[in-house]
């Protein structure tokens, strides 16, 4: 029996494996996304799988003795009473808690290469600025996990049809209508690996909640492993209660969440669950060619780590039954969110926070959710939750910028056309497509 669901990342983890100059890798997420499933399920492709979790204890100890690499190896084999051969994957989740084992990932790559190692944290960045203690430079490298996107939710819900349609540039008009649906569910469940299941042994969303309410106490509970004193507790957990209220939206960091506290205590915390991949802030950019440099000094969009988890914060899952249309659930916000969680985890290879532009002058704003860039070249999106709705802010991007091709992100059918902008006249190529398509914006921009 396989282990847990099929993700694309294993796909790049079978690429590290075989790289001549492969170096011990540290897998980043969130807390939940399916690290640790991943790797389990990685380990199938090994003759030896060997586990270690630093949050146990005698686990932990192992890396408190001044042993070489290879006499540590020995060491691990001796306690968990596994004879090794052939391809071994030593796996060391929850790494933050042995700043030990945080060095030796050094030495496993300058002195033991034939090994297979990886490592694995939810606090990563937080509880190694506390113990002050980094990763070698140049001796490891990164992978990144993020909640399912909606291609690897087809696939676990085994939507065999479906997922092949998908996959199609583009895909029938007949199956519009289905997809829609699924991309509506997926937006509704979330891409966290156990409600997804959850929902696939049980179709109840009651049970679904159960696990997001754990889920959610859970982060609330690490706060006490984010903080340096009871006062930076209070705030960060303020935080994260209020932060599902205030996601999909431009935030100013004053009095977060009606709350009294000031800029500087908020912007801590926010960092603090940037860093613990709860949330991310995404800053906008204000220019029109490469390369992009985010203004840290306008306000960010905020971003949550999944729609789901941010649905039951909010408590309208229940809408799922009583609306067809994303567009009337979060003032239409709600798909604007699972657009960027879709372009967030589009790459495993680094966190690359997607853009967005404005532009912010008197009686002439503008914003523009997202820009995106293939093979240099910049290409504008906007979402729309429903199936119509102006461009605005997109026309005021081409008018100012030399692209030739634009998105729109909506609830209609695929489509090309040939669009004008009402004020300079310019051309540009439009394309439609349907929201479950975000993914593959850069697939349609090629094959037009």
């Amino acid at each position: 029996m396989t282990l847990g669901f099929n993700r694309q990342i294993l796909e790049n983890l079978r690429i590290w494996k075989t790289s001549p100059n492969r170096k011990p890798l540290v897998l980043r997420g969130a807390r939940q996304v399916g690290k640790t499933t991943v790797i389990k399920k990685f380990a199938e492709e090994f003759d030896s799988f060997i586990y270690l979790n630093l949050e146990i204890a005698s686990d932990r100890k192992l890396f408190e003795n001044e042993l070489d690499v290879h006499q540590l190896f020995q060491m691990i084999c001796l306690e968990k009473n596994i004879s090794p051969k052939g391809q071994i994957l030593l796996f060391i989740d929850e790494i933050q808690n042995s700043p030990n084992a945080v060095m030796q990932m050094r030495y496993f790559y300058e002195d033991f290469p034939e090994l297979f190692v990886i490592s694995a944290g939810s606090l990563l960045e937080i509880m190694m600025d506390m113990h002050k203690i980094s990763f070698p430079v140049g001796r490891v490298e990164y992978r990144y996990l993020f909640p399912m996107t909606f291609e690897e939710f087809l696939e676990a819900m085994e939507e065999t049809m479906s997922l092949e349609y998908f996959r199609q540039t583009p895909p029938p008009s007949f199956a519009h209508k289905k997809l829609m649906e699924l991309f509506r569910l997926y937006t509704f469940i979330g891409g966290m690996p156990e409600a997804v299941s959850r929902y696939k042994e049980t179709k109840d969303f009651v049970q679904v909640a159960s696990v997001y309410e754990s889920l959610f106490s859970s982060f609330k509970d690490d706060v006490t492993k984010y903080a340096k004193n009871a006062n930076e507790t209070n705030i960060i957990r303020h935080v994260i209660e209020t932060a599902p209220f205030e996601a999909a939206k431009r935030i100013t960091f004053e009095k977060f969440g009606n709350s009294g506290y000031k800029s500087k205590e908020i912007g801590n915390a926010l960092r603090i669950l940037e860093h613990a991949m709860i949330l991310y802030l995404r800053y906008p950019v204000t220019s029109f060619s490469l390369p992009f440099l985010p203004d840290l000094k306008l306000k960010p969009y905020l971003q949550f780590l999944d729609s789901g988890l941010l649905n039951h914060a909010l408590g309208i899952t229940s809408y799922f039954f009583k609306n067809d249309s994303l567009s009337e659930l979060y003032n239409g916000k709600l798909a604007e969110l699972i657009v960027g969680q879709e372009l967030l985890a589009k790459s495993c290879l680094k966190l690359e926070k997607p853009v967005f532009w404005v532009r912010e002058k008197k009686q002439s704003n503008a914003e523009l959710d997202f820009l995106t860039i293939k093979d240099g070249n910049v290409i504008p999106v906007e979402v729309k939750s429903g199936k119509t709705g102006t461009l605005r802010s997109l026309h005021s991007y081409i008018e100012n910028s030399n692209t030739q091709f634009a998105i729109r992100l909506y609830s209609g059918e695929y489509s090309v056309e040939h669009a004008v902008t009402p004020v300079q006249k310019k051309e540009y190529i439009l394309i439609n497509l349907p929201l479950y398509l975000a993914s593959r914006i850069e697939d349609f921009v090629i094959s037009t």
